[in-house]
C-alpha cells in the first residue's frame, strides 16, 4: 500500500495484518446455485438460498473487493454470504473482470504492469460492462436460481472497491449523458450498503489508497498523477487529483461515485475508524459530498475496527453490517 500524510505506525499495519488474516482464513463457502449473465467466464453469479429455507426473502446483491485486481475474486467473500444467508438473506456473490498481469494497461500501446508493483487494477470499460449487466439480468436470474428470493427488495452491498462499484450501480441513472451504462431511471433497488468503499475518487488518489488503484483504473499510472503534495487535493474533486490528465478525468466522470450525486437511491456506509486500507476520509468525502447536492447518507464508524472485519464472519462488525442491511431491507 502507497504511504500516504499521517501513514500508519507499525501498530496499526499489524493490527490491520491480523485482521486481514482473520478475514482470510474463513474455508469458501459453494454456492447452492451459480449461474451465467454474459459468456466470459468471470461473468457469473453465485446464489446462495436463505438457511431457514424462509420465502420471499430480501435479496443482498454482493460485490467483493481487492482493488479491482484479479487475484481476488468473489471467494474471499463467500463466508460472509454464508453469514448473510443464516441471517435470512438470499444473497447473489456477483463476480466480475478485473485487472491482472494478463492485460494491457487502459491504454493502447502500454506494456502490461508497467509502473505498477502488481496486477492492474480494472478492466476498462469491462469492469463497469458486467457489473451493469450482471444488475440488469438479477431480477431474472435470482427469480429463476432462488424462487424463494423477493427480487423487489433488492439490497446492493460491496466492500473495498465492492463497496464502490455497489455505489456505482445504484447511480446508473445520474451517469452522464450518453454513457453506454446510464439507466433512463433509478435502479429497482431497496438501497446500498458500501462496506469501506472508496467512494470518493480525489480523496481516494490523494490518499494513495491501494497503490494507485484508482488512477489505474482510470487509465493512469499508479503514482504519476499527484506530484508534489498529495495531501493538497484532499477536499477537491477528481480533476486536480488526476493532476488534468485528460482520459483519466473523462473517464472519472462515469465513474467516480462521489460525482454521481444525488441519487435518490437509499444509501449507507460501514467503515472502520482504524481502516488504513481505505481511511475513513474517503467515506466521509463522499458523505460531504452528498450532504452538498441535498442527500443524506447514513455513516456508520466503528471504533477499534479496521478494514477487514467488516467481511469477517467471526468479528461483530458483521453483525453491523447485516443489520445495516435489514433495516433497507426489511
Amino acid at each position: 500500500m502507497t504511504d500516504f500524510p499521517g501513514s500508519p505506525d507499525s501498530a496499526a499495519r499489524e493490527r490491520d495484518a491480523a485482521e486481514s488474516a482473520s478475514a482470510f482464513a474463513h474455508p469458501a463457502v459453494a454456492p447452492d446455485r451459480t449461474a451465467a449473465y454474459g459468456d466470459h467466464p468471470d461473468q457469473v453469479v453465485d446464489f446462495y438460498a436463505p438457511r431457514d429455507g424462509r420465502t420471499g426473502a430480501p435479496l443482498v446483491v454482493l460485490l467483493h473487493g481487492g482493488a479491482w485486481r484479479s487475484p481476488y475474486d468473489r471467494a474471499h467473500v463467500s463466508p460472509l454470504a454464508d453469514f448473510l444467508a443464516r441471517r435470512g438473506f438470499a444473497v447473489a456473490n456477483v463476480e466480475y473482470r478485473r485487472g491482472g498481469d494478463d492485460i494491457p494497461r487502459q491504454r493502447d500501446g502500454a506494456e502490461p504492469g508497467a509502473g505498477s508493483a502488481g496486477p492492474v487494477a480494472g478492466r476498462w470499460p469491462e469492469t463497469f460492462d458486467d457489473v451493469a449487466a450482471a444488475l440488469d439480468a438479477m431480477p431474472a436470474l435470482a427469480s429463476r436460481e432462488l424462487p424463494g428470493a423477493d427480487v423487489r427488495r433488492i439490497v446492493v452491498s460491496g466492500h473495498s472497491a465492492g463497496g464502490h462499484l455497489a455505489l456505482w450501480a445504484a447511480a446508473r441513472h445520474v451517469l452522464p449523458e450518453g454513457s453506454p451504462w446510464r439507466l433512463p431511471a433509478p435502479p429497482s433497488l431497496r438501497g446500498v450498503v458500501a462496506l469501506a468503499p472508496i467512494a470518493d475518487f480525489a480523496t481516494a488518489v490523494g490518499l494513495g489508497v491501494c497503490g494507485g488503484a484508482v488512477t489505474q483504473l482510470l487509465g493512469g499510472e499508479a503514482g504519476s498523477v499527484l506530484g508534489g503534495d498529495a495531501g493538497a487535493v484532499l477536499g477537491g474533486d477528481a480533476g486536480s487529483a488526476l493532476g488534468g490528465d485528460a482520459v483519466a478525468v473523462e473517464r472519472a466522470a462515469h465513474a467516480d461515485p462521489g460525482a454521481l450525486l444525488p441519487t435518490g437511491i437509499a444509501t449507507a456506509i460501514v467503515h472502520g475508524v482504524e481502516d488504513i486500507v481505505v481511511p475513513p476520509a474517503v467515506s466521509e468525502a463522499y458523505v460531504d459530498a452528498a450532504a452538498r447536492s441535498g442527500e443524506t447518507v447514513g455513516l456508520t464508524l466503528l471504533g477499534g475496527v479496521g478494514h477487514f472485519p467488516l467481511i469477517d464472519p467471526s468479528a461483530d462488525a458483521c453483525a453491523v453490517v447485516a443489520e445495516e442491511l435489514a433495516q433497507l431491507a426489511w
